[in-house]
């Protein structure tokens, strides 16, 4: 199989979840949920990130006009290095599944069609985007204009999960309840250990850029939809924002949309671990909070550790305070979370895909892991091709 082939022949899946099939007849409906992934486009000769946003989109709309069958809307992002895929409004895992892998196969293909390649990482892992050339747009040149070198912290891809909340408090409720576990998200999602030809030294090297911006980070310990407005306010009456779309928080109300958004995690480097991400954020906002919620200052530290470690070193508590391995962490996630997985009917596939990206390693160690066998970094963009397109399978091959 040729290794720098953007769109190799898929691999045999080993160990995969059921996502699909019969549910228990008991299940509960559960929040609507949908997910936002960026990606970066990869020149696959050089396994440069190359500023073709444009020619890729194009080449969707070529293939597939307007409504591309996985019923994802693709969409340019801030620079021309990046494009983005936001998926339809989903029940089910077994929707979302389906829905992302045919966006990313969408996007794939038209990126090939172009001599182009797809990559599902948080930081270009080669190739400079210092200065990335900016998306034509009033307020991509806005910001811009007003955040100087700062738009770099925008050449990197995330992931948002939406899920659904009827109305302003139900919102901010959500986001009180994710708000103690975003460490611990961030760690299982962690991807962008390499930046511009060397490792960073983080598993999660986007977080700690993104959280150059004065909008961006963990949001403040608030005891009321009302204060948390104030809050809001204060950020754009400054000019740390231009506005309330650019309250950058890890979790927030969405701006425009009856959603509570989670921004924390790197995008994934397969569809099943943004579904996994999904599940969990899901099932976080509708379970009661159980502990105290956590002081801002230790929640800041709490998720630079994380995005330090990601999933295979330690992290820490922001609630007691303590130390422990990483994947404990996710782990009481979990535990934490299992009830309303339960009542979803989704319990036993996310416990399945925690079990197999445990076994498989985070995307950030299986870059490391890429890089080491050899010791050259074109390694580790091949692998996210194969990763982006064909799934955690790629990573057990």
């Amino acid at each position: 199989m040729n290794r720098t082939d953007p769109t190799p022949e898929r691999p045999p899946a080993r160990g995969a979840p059921a996502l699909s099939g019969a549910r228990p007849p008991h299940r509960t409906a559960a929040p609507t949920f949908g997910q936002e992934e960026e990606f970066f486009v990869v020149d696959p000769r050089s396994r440069r990130v190359a500023p073709r946003s444009g020619e890729v989109l194009a080449a969707v709309r070529d293939r597939h006009g307007d409504h591309p069958g996985s019923g994802a809307r693709m969409d340019a992002e801030m620079t021309q290095f990046q494009v983005e895929a936001s998926g339809p409004v989903c029940r089910t895992a077994e929707d979302m599944v389906r829905g992302l892998e045919r966006a990313r196969a969408e996007l794939a293909d038209a990126a090939a069609g172009r001599g182009l390649a797809l990559a599902a990482t948080g930081t270009a892992v080669l190739g400079d985007v210092a200065a990335a050339p900016l998306t034509p747009g009033r307020r991509y040149r806005a910001i811009a204009e007003r955040f100087g070198a700062l738009r770099d912290c925008h050449a990197v891809c995330g992931c948002h999960v939406h899920v659904g909340a009827p109305g302003a408090e139900a919102a901010f409720r959500a986001v009180n309840r994710i708000r103690p576990w975003l460490p611990a998200l961030l760690a299982l999602t962690a991807n962008s250990p390499f930046l511009r030809g060397r490792d960073t030294g983080h598993a999660s090297w986007r977080r700690v850029s993104w959280g150059w911006l004065p909008s961006a980070g963990p949001p403040p310990r608030l005891v009321s939809a009302a204060q948390y407005r104030r809050a809001v306010e204060e950020l754009t009456a400054s000019g740390a924002a231009l506005d309330r779309r650019m309250v950058y928080w890890d979790v927030r109300p969405a701006p425009d949309l009856p959603t509570v958004e989670t921004r924390v995690g790197d995008v994934a480097a397969t569809a099943e671990e943004a579904v996994l991400a999904a599940l969990l954020v899901r099932a976080l906002v509708q379970v009661p909070v159980r502990r105290p919620e956590p002081a801002d200052r230790p929640l800041r530290l709490a998720l630079w550790r994380a995005a330090k470690d990601g999933l295979e070193g330690e992290g820490f508590d922001p609630v007691s305070g303590d130390t422990a391995p990483a994947r404990a962490l996710v782990e009481r996630m979990f535990a934490h979370a299992e009830p309303a997985l339960a009542a979803a009917g989704e319990a036993a596939a996310t416990a399945a895909l925690i079990e197999r990206v445990l076994a498989a390693g985070s995307g950030a160690g299986r870059q490391r892991a890429a890089y080491a066998r050899r010791g050259r970094l074109t390694d580790v963009v091949d692998l996210l091709f194969r990763q982006t397109r064909h799934g955690l399978a790629a990573a057990e091959e």
